[in-house]
Parts: C-alpha cells; sequence; structure tokens
C-alpha cells in the first residue's frame, strides 16, 4: 500500500526539522526561529506583518516568537517614521551570526534530501510542490472572500 501524501509529508517535515536542529544543536533557537532568520537574512527589516506572511505564521505566534528572538538579543523591533502602530525587526550582529548557521543547516539537511536526485528530477519536485502551495493558497484566498 502506497502511504498517503498528508503521512508522507507531516514525515518528511518532521525528519527535515530534527535534521536541521540536530546541526544547530547548542545555537539555543526554538522551533519556528530558523525560518525566522532565514526570512530576515534577506529581507531585514521587514514590517512584522511581513514576516508574518513570508513565514506563513500566524501574527499572535509570530509575536511570541519574535520576544523570544528578542530576549536572546537575536533581532531588535524598530517603529519607523513616527508609525507606532508598525513594527519592523532587524537582525543584531548575533542574528547574523545566527543566520550563517541556519543557513549552512538548511543547505546541509537539503543537499541530504536531494541525495541521488538528478537535478532534472529536483527540479521537477519543485516545480510540482510549488504549484501544489500554489493551490493550497489560492484556495485559501478563496475561502478568505466568501
Amino acid at each position: 500500500m502506497t502511504p498517503s501524501f498528508h503521512l508522507l509529508l507531516l514525515s518528511n517535515q518532521t525528519a527535515f526539522q530534527r535534521e536541521v536542529f540536530a546541526q544547530l544543536s547548542g545555537s539555543g533557537l526554538t522551533t519556528g526561529q530558523p525560518k525566522v532568520l532565514d526570512y530576515l537574512d534577506d529581507h531585514d527589516g521587514a514590517s512584522q506583518k511581513e514576516l508574518a506572511k513570508g513565514c506563513c505564521i500566524e501574527p499572535a505566534s509570530l509575536s511570541a516568537l519574535l520576544r523570544g528572538m528578542e530576549d536572546k538579543g537575536l533581532i531588535t523591533r524598530k517603529n519607523l517614521h513616527g508609525d507606532r502602530r508598525t513594527s519592523y525587526i532587524f537582525l543584531t550582529d548575533l542574528g547574523r551570526s545566527c543566520c550563517a548557521k541556519v543557513a549552512a543547516a538548511f543547505q546541509r539537511a537539503e543537499a541530504l534530501v536531494f541525495q541521488g536526485f538528478s537535478n532534472a528530477e529536483r527540479e521537477t519536485f519543485l516545480a510540482l510542490f510549488a504549484r501544489m502551495g500554489d493551490n493550497l493558497q489560492a484556495e485559501r484566498g478563496r475561502g478568505e472572500h466568501e
């Protein structure tokens, strides 16, 4: 019997996360923080709203996550242009240093995942997986407008 898509997806996500955290052992990072650091590495100074959307994290969950990251000295929040309603998130020097470790851990885990795949197989998989995500996002968007 072929395993279901949802079981494969969930078990692979768990295995990938375990691999990444094994490589980040001793970093003190918790679930969700590597993803936020990875996003900020390319979008330093993003608003909290942009960060939530870019990381697919609910705003309330992100607030708690950011508090923990701020307590660890990884990020700092600033209000810009006199707008007190919008927080912009910036990496600290410690956060930038952590980003390099996170990027290396993601790269090593991804290399492990695609071990034995040809470049064409990898590209095909990524394109199909992206389409699945697009389908889910489109469905979620329709539900929000009904």
